[in-house]
C-alpha cells in the first residue's frame, strides 16, 4: 500500500512540468495570434511605403497680376535662316569652276561657280553671224527699193511725155500703153523691193532674239549669289553635273544643286506649342532664346508670327520667334527653346483692376501623375500619402496651373513612385 502512494506521488512531480509546457506554447500562439491580426489591422489602414519623398508647397499666383517679363510658358524648336536658298544653275552642265567653300561669306552677285561653257559659246558666235547676214540683207533691200522708185519715177516721166505727144497726135496709141505698161511694172518692183526688205527685218528680229537667247544661255553658265550671305554647305564639285532645282527642295537632298546659301541675319527659332498654349501668345510678345550648345547665353528675341494653321498630327501651332540680339556662334538647325514673357500691359489696364483676381495654383509638373485615367497628385497628411484629383490648366516653365481640386497651401509629394498608393504612410525627406 505504501508503494503505491509512493508510486502516486511520483506520478505528480512529473506531470507539473508537462503541464508548463503546455501552458507556455498555448501563451506563446496567443501572443503570435495577437500580433498577426495587429499587422493585418495596420495593413488595412495603409501599408508603411519605404519610401522617402520630398514636399512642396504649391505657388499662388493672382491671374492678371504677372508683371511684364513673368515666364508665360516655354517651347522646344530649331534655329533657322528665315532667308536661305539652295542655289543651283538654270541650265544643265558640268561644273568647270567652284569659287566657294563652307562657310564662304559672299556679296549679292558674286559668283560662286561657272559651268563649261564652249557650246554656248560656239551658238552666240552662230547667232551673232545670222544677225550680220539678216542686217546685210536689210541694206540690199533698201537698195532695190530706191533702184525701183528710181525706174518708176522715170517710166511715170515717159507716161506723162508720151500722154501730151498722143493728145497732139504724135505718137501713136501703142507707144502711150507701152508707157503705162512699164509704169505698173516699177510699180510692182518697188512694191516687191518693199517686201523683200520687211522680210529681211524680220529675220534681223529673229536674229537679234537668237543672239539674246544665246547670250542668256552663255550667262547662265555663270552661278552668282542671290543674295549675301555665308554658304552653309557645299553639294557639288568640280566634274560633277549639276541641273536646275525645283523651289521648296529640301537642302539637305537636293541633288544636282551646286551650294546651299544662308543669310545668318535672319536668324530665328521655330517652335511647336501646344494648341492648349497658344491663346496665350500674342504676335510681338516678348521672349528668350537659349540653345543648347550654349546653356549659359540668353538672347532677347520677340514672336514674329503664329502661323494660322495646326498641325493635326502633333496637335500643336507653328510659332516664329525673331532674335533681336545676334550672336555669330548661332547656326542654323541647332536645338533651341524659347521662353515667351508676359507682354508689357496698357497703363490703363494695370490702373482699372475692378473685379478680384481669381488665384492660380501652381504646381510642379513632376509631381502630377496619371491614374484612372485623369492626373492627380499626392498629399502629405498626417504621414500618410493621399491622392488628390486635380483640373490643369496651362504650363509655364516646368510648372503647371491647377484650376481645380487644390487650395493652395498642400504639401504635396514632388516626384511620387509608381508603386505609391493612396493611403501609404510615408516618410518625408526634411
Amino acid at each position: 500500500m505504501s508503494e503505491l502512494k509512493n508510486d502516486l506521488a511520483s506520478l505528480r512531480l512529473n506531470e507539473a512540468p508537462e503541464k508548463s509546457r503546455k501552458g507556455l506554447w498555448i501563451f506563446l500562439g496567443i501572443i503570435l495570434l495577437a500580433a498577426g491580426a495587429g499587422v493585418y489591422a495596420w495593413r488595412s489602414t495603409g501599408g508603411f511605403s519605404k519610401v522617402e519623398v520630398a514636399t512642396v508647397t504649391p505657388t499662388v499666383e493672382q491671374v492678371g497680376s504677372a508683371a511684364a517679363g513673368t515666364p508665360v510658358l516655354t517651347a522646344s524648336g530649331y534655329l533657322v535662316a528665315r532667308r536661305e536658298a539652295v542655289v543651283s544653275s538654270k541650265i544643265q552642265g558640268r561644273l568647270l569652276d567652284l569659287r566657294v567653300e563652307e562657310g564662304s561669306e559672299v556679296k549679292t552677285g558674286e559668283i560662286l561657280a561657272k559651268l563649261e561653257s564652249a557650246d554656248y559659246e560656239a551658238q552666240l558666235a552662230r547667232a551673232r553671224a545670222q544677225l550680220q547676214q539678216a542686217e546685210a540683207a536689210i541694206g540690199s533691200s533698201d537698195a532695190a527699193i530706191h533702184r525701183a522708185e528710181a525706174d518708176l519715177a522715170e517710166a511715170e516721166r515717159q507716161l506723162s511725155v508720151n500722154t501730151r505727144l498722143n493728145a497732139d497726135k504724135l505718137v501713136p496709141v501703142d507707144t502711150l500703153d507701152a508707157s503705162r505698161s512699164r509704169v505698173r511694172m516699177a510699180e510692182a518692183a518697188l512694191a516687191q523691193s518693199k517686201a523683200d526688205r520687211d522680210r529681211s527685218a524680220a529675220a534681223s528680229v529673229q536674229s537679234q532674239a537668237d543672239v539674246t537667247f544665246a547670250e542668256a544661255q552663255l550667262n547662265n553658265t555663270i552661278i552668282r549669289a542671290p543674295f549675301a550671305g555665308t554658304v552653309v554647305k557645299k553639294m557639288a564639285e568640280v566634274g560633277e553635273s549639276v541641273a536646275p532645282i525645283p523651289p521648296g527642295v529640301n537642302i539637305s537632298t537636293a541633288s544636282g544643286a551646286i551650294v546651299a546659301l544662308a543669310d545668318l541675319a535672319t536668324l530665328e527659332m521655330e517652335a511647336d506649342v501646344s494648341e492648349a498654349n497658344v491663346a496665350k501668345l500674342v504676335n510681338d510678345q516678348p521672349a528668350e532664346v537659349s540653345v543648347e550648345a550654349f546653356p549659359d547665353r540668353r538672347y532677347k528675341a520677340i514672336l514674329r508670327q503664329i502661323i494660322p494653321t495646326a498641325d493635326r498630327t502633333k496637335a500643336t501651332v507653328l510659332t516664329k520667334v525673331t532674335l533681336i540680339e545676334k550672336d555669330k556662334d548661332l547656326k542654323p538647325e541647332m536645338s533651341a527653346k524659347v521662353t515667351f514673357l508676359e507682354p508689357q500691359k496698357p497703363a490703363a489696364a494695370t490702373t482699372a483692376a475692378t473685379v478680384p483676381a481669381r488665384p492660380n495654383i501652381l504646381v510642379p509638373q513632376a509631381a502630377i501623375v496619371t491614374r484612372d485615367g485623369g492626373p492627380k497628385v499626392f498629399e502629405v497628411v498626417e504621414g500618410k500619402a493621399v491622392l488628390r484629383t486635380i483640373s490643369v490648366g496651362l504650363t509655364r516653365n516646368d510648372q503647371v496651373v491647377v484650376t481645380d481640386g487644390l487650395a493652395g497651401s498642400e504639401l504635396l509629394v514632388s516626384k511620387p513612385p509608381d508603386t505609391l498608393r493612396d493611403g501609404d504612410r510615408i516618410t518625408v525627406r526634411k
